[in-house]
């Protein structure tokens, strides 16, 4: 399987000029752990993180060393923390050097790529252009859905049930899922989306059920959160 089979393609980003509370408040909103950084063409130009807003003048966790060891510590990393810490906008704080995949990286690529880096999530960039994001939940769905089923099928006809199935979804206006959500292997269509009522949840299944070559659905659905409709 590749980047695109699982990749999230409605990705959440935030511009560079944008503030670091904006970013933080869309972590917080959606509960991810990293977003992308564009610029006005979508390229991805850098990635804020959880990580990059540990140290904060604001909450008073702003890196404080005992005086020793700030007398060894560089002036230049000294005047980088404290512009990290106490800079309002984005690109202040942003990790720079963003690492990404293409949409044809096998995934057993991008799993190493995320051990390595110790990074939870990585963009999937098309001629530099942001097209999806790869995290940790996209892989442990992936192999999720090869428990228990046969390699009978070809990831070339899983491709082309998934296009049908994603199709249909899309030509439907109650029909409120991310293609992250939905995955195909060996015929079999997983569906993780969530629902708000049991008839959109038993008419996601139908559909995809009545998909062209689609063996079987599996239902790994559950219902939105109640805090999240208060």
């Amino acid at each position: 399987m590749r980047a695109i089979d699982v990749m999230t393609s409605k990705v959440i980003t935030v511009d560079e000029n944008a503030t670091v509370q904006a970013a933080a408040k869309l972590l917080a909103e959606h509960g991810i752990s990293a977003v992308p950084v564009v610029d006005k063409d979508n390229r991805a130009i850098g990635m804020v993180s959880e990580g990059d807003l540990l140290h904060r003048a604001e909450t008073g966790t702003d890196r404080r060393r005992s005086w020793w060891l700030e007398m060894m510590t560089s002036t230049n990393q000294l005047a980088a923390e404290y512009i990290k810490s106490h800079s309002g906008k984005v690109r202040d704080v942003m990790t720079r050097n963003v690492i990404s995949v293409t949409e044809e990286t096998a995934l057993a690529d991008i799993a190493i790529l995320l051990e390595t880096h110790r990074i939870k999530r990585v963009p999937v960039l098309r001629d530099g252009k942001l097209v999806g994001i790869v995290s940790r939940a996209n892989l442990v769905r992936a192999f999720a859905m090869t428990i228990n089923d046969p390699r009978s099928g070809t990831e070339v006809d899983d491709r082309a049930i998934r296009d049908k199935l994603l199709a249909e979804l899309k030509a439907q206006k109650w029909a409120e899922v991310s293609p992250a959500n939905v995955t195909v292997k060996d015929g079999v269509a997983h569906l993780w989306s969530s629902y708000l009522s049991d008839r959109e949840r038993r008419a996601l299944v139908l559909l995809a059920e009545n998909t062209p070559g689609v063996r079987r659905v599996e239902d790994h659905m559950r219902p939105v959160p109640a805090y999240l409709l208060a």
